[in-house]
């Protein structure tokens, strides 16, 4: 069972999103997994360090779709990236994303 993630006011400041994304991935973890207590940070890899698998990601792109909304588009974001880079994708791209997309969504 999942817990809605609590609208709070979303701010463009990278440690806001790193525990955002911290969160989420937590929840994953646990929920899918029954993991808890995972070290991640910003050099922490989706695949090899939290072994995700592309369903997870799904479930990702849900979540940061419940807290960002519109203004965050995993599937696009990976959709510009080859294969390569999806596998070492890391925590810190990710959250570089969502900085750089809530400010531009800020500016516009």
């Amino acid at each position: 069972m999942t817990h809605p993630t609590p609208r709070l006011p979303v701010t463009a400041d990278e440690q806001a999103v790193l525990a955002d994304i911290t969160g989420m991935l937590a929840r994953l973890l646990r929920d899918e997994y029954g993991l808890d207590d995972i070290g991640i940070g910003m050099r922490t890899t989706f695949n090899r360090d939290l072994e995700l698998e592309s369903i997870d990601l799904v479930t990702l792109a849900g979540l940061l779709q419940e807290r960002y909304g519109d203004r965050i588009n995993f599937a696009e974001f990976l959709a510009g990236m080859e294969f390569d880079e999806i596998i070492e994708l890391t925590v810190g791209r990710l959250v570089e994303y969502v900085v750089t997309s809530l400010k531009a969504a800020e500016a516009s």
